[in-house]
């Protein structure tokens, strides 16, 4: 076959040169008959944790904060509430609950005059829309009397949004439900529960979810949230973290198996984000586990995406604590592993493929790679890693294992990371990196040089920092967003090497973040894509299937990146090119033929999205005809992807 050479062009397919630099236009040669390696299917990838409300007030669609009284403030989220003179009570009680798994309960008293209730006040307010329904929930049973309870929605100012009445009580325990339908829009409603009638009511599991979750599955998760997770078309999701897999102490970590089987019995922990930052407390921050391995498992199906569970080693964050279990009683670790292989893929003989049919997934998740330890390092986590490693792949040997080589790119947890993990032919190696763009633009040839025969890199964690690691000042913007296109062409460049990657965080909740930048940012009723949202999608909705080799010339002194695959489906050259310059490049080629263009630039590269303005940095599409004489011109900070059509 002709060896064929055509260079490409970025973003707008200006042909006037007007505005580009007088310097000698770059040039792009891609070798389209010399395909090389294989990309993973897989390669571009979504990371959740539940950070900045990401989980709980966020993707878990629950409307009620501490549902189940069981934060250690019982009553946080909750307040009383008298109407016409109420002079009843509300408390917390243990005896004789509902479930023995969440035992705390909340009982009203109501006088023979007024009314007494309870508020919930939902997280930073509870987000509902007019005219949708929403189905609230509880278990609730009558301790004395005959009283009535009134179910209510309102406004910040008191005004009722929807009510609904309850009453004829049993003695027992007993779930009861009602639709409510707003009469108006509204960002910070609350719930009320108002108890008309001399009595006692007790009430636990309160719940209000919006009917349209995802699906529309019954106690789901939030629809426009996973949209735009199902917009990316992930190859894989890692879960669920981070930090919070590992815990501050050991007690606390994630352990998968209380997060499964009837939301009653998961058992609530504390959020390691709600006391990590001291700048940006967040007491009333738990997990329900409503968000359980379950419901993971089946939003990588529901979105096309190669599940990746992350579990504990034996080590508490060693940031934190750094505790380690020893060696010699890690054996119940590995056996989470082990289990957790059977509920994803097990038969429904099996105990825990029974547990997942029983939950109503009666097929296999086809699970096939398992994280073990987040950010873990040195000779404690190798210790670790090498007990799961020995057992793992003599009994399944089917399960690629991703370990970790600490929390950076470059230090010295990295450098005595690699050569221990290559010693014990480890399968996948997941690398982290914050840092300024300046560090992704100098970083584009990181793995030109790594080795084609060991381990391959998960770069599992990533995003640049407009200011610094753990700024409050860090921002979504668009330069941030085009240093990581650029390195991201260095990935692909090298997909022999690397695997997978994935950016991270992923949600923020407006008015309840620890850390930014994030992918996609949320409040109550809203949900929008950042710039870096944006390259994530362009490259995973254009990935190829093998790497062409691209040669950019030419481009000494200027931010010009690129790289090219081809997909074998539909014959198509894919190349993508960054201009991280704040002026147009030329760049010169030689091919012809029909191309479609997608374009991600602005003029300002501070430019970001917002609640106002969700696409004001968003991709432009356009076809056009390429023409060998006429050069391409790539927009200021830009990344570009141009599809080529086979003929």
């Amino acid at each position: 076959m002709k060896k064929i050479k055509f260079s490409v062009i970025v973003i707008g397919l200006l042909f006037s040169t007007a505005l580009v630099s007088r310097a000698e236009p770059a040039k792009l040669t891609i070798a389209v008959d010399q395909p090389g390696a294989k990309i993973n299917p897989a390669m571009w990838g979504i990371f959740f944790e539940d950070i900045n409300l990401g989980a709980d007030g966020g993707l878990y669609a629950e409307l009620v904060k501490n549902r189940s009284f069981e934060f250690p403030n019982a009553l946080m989220g909750w307040s009383k509430i008298t109407r016409g003179g109420g002079d009843g009570s509300m408390f917390i009680l243990t005896d004789n609950p509902f479930n023995a798994a969440n035992p705390h309960y909340l009982r009203i008293t109501s006088g023979s005059t007024g009314a007494t209730g309870a508020a919930n006040e939902g997280f930073r307010g509870m987000g509902v829309r007019a005219g949708e329904s929403y189905d609230f929930s509880a278990q609730i049973r009558c301790g004395e009397g005959t009283p009535s309870l009134a179910v209510e929605l309102v406004d910040a100012d008191g005004s009722v949004l929807a009510s609904a009445g309850l009453d004829n009580f049993s003695i027992r325990w007993k779930k009861r439900t009602v639709t409510l339908t707003p009469t108006a829009t509204a960002s910070k409603a609350r719930l009320n529960l108002i108890v008309r009638g001399a009595g006692k009511v007790d009430c636990d599991m309160v719940s209000l979810f919006p009917h349209a979750t995802w699906k529309n599955r019954p106690g789901g998760l939030r629809a426009d949230m996973v949209q735009l997770l199902a917009d990316l078309k992930p190859g894989f999701m890692r879960f669920p973290g981070g930090c919070i897999v590992e815990g501050n102490y050991l007690t606390n970590r994630y352990q998968w198996k209380t997060t499964i089987g009837p939301i009653e019995e998961r058992k609530l922990i504390v959020n390691r984000w709600n006391f990590e930052f001291k700048h940006r407390l967040t007491p009333d921050y738990y997990q329900s586990f409503g968000l359980g391995f379950f419901e993971f498992f089946q939003l990588c199906e529901d979105i096309g995406a190669q599940p990746l569970p992350i579990l504990s080693c034996g080590l508490a964050c060693q940031f934190n604590s750094g505790e380690q279990c020893p060696l010699d009683k890690l054996d119940s670790y590995v056996q989470d592993a082990i289990d957790l292989i059977e509920f994803a893929n097990g038969p429904t003989n099996t105990t825990w493929g029974a547990k997942r049919a029983a939950m109503g997934h009666a097929e296999p998740f086809n699970l096939k790679m398992i994280g073990v330890g987040n950010e873990n390092w040195d000779q404690p986590y190798i210790d670790r890693y090498t007990k799961f490693h020995a057992v793992l792949k003599e009994k399944h040997p089917e399960i690629q294992l991703v370990s970790s080589a600490g929390p950076s790119p470059d230090d010295k947890h990295f450098k005595f990371a690699w050569p221990k993990l290559r010693e014990l032919h480890a399968d996948i190696v997941d690398e982290h990196c914050y840092a300024k763009p300046d560090w992704f633009f100098n970083n584009t040839h990181r793995y030109d040089s790594y080795d084609r025969n060991g381990p391959k890199v998960f770069f599992g964690e990533y995003a640049a920092q407009s200011d610094k690691v753990v700024s409050v000042n860090n921002r979504n913007n668009l330069e941030c967003a085009i240093a990581e296109a650029a390195y991201m062409t260095g990935l692909e460049r090298n997909g022999d090497v690397v695997s997978m990657a994935s950016y991270a965080p992923l949600f923020a909740h407006e008015e309840g973040w620890q850390w930014r930048p994030n992918l996609i940012w949320v409040d109550n009723l809203r949900s929008y894509g950042t710039p870096n949202y944006y390259v994530q999608k362009l490259f995973a909705n254009n990935s190829g299937d093998v790497v062409l080799p691209a040669q950019l010339d030419g481009a000494e002194g200027k931010h010009l990146y690129a790289s090219a695959t081809r997909d074998e489906a539909s014959g198509d050259v894919i190349v993508k090119l960054v201009n991280g310059d704040n002026a147009p490049a030329e760049i010169k080629h030689n091919m012809s033929g029909e191309a479609r263009l997608s374009v991600l630039a602005s003029a300002n590269r501070a430019d970001e999205n917002s609640f106002i303005e969700p696409t004001k940095v968003s991709p432009k599409e356009s076809a056009v005809k390429l023409a060998a004489d006429k050069p391409l011109t790539l927009p200021a900070n830009s990344l570009t992807i141009l599809r080529v059509a086979a003929k």
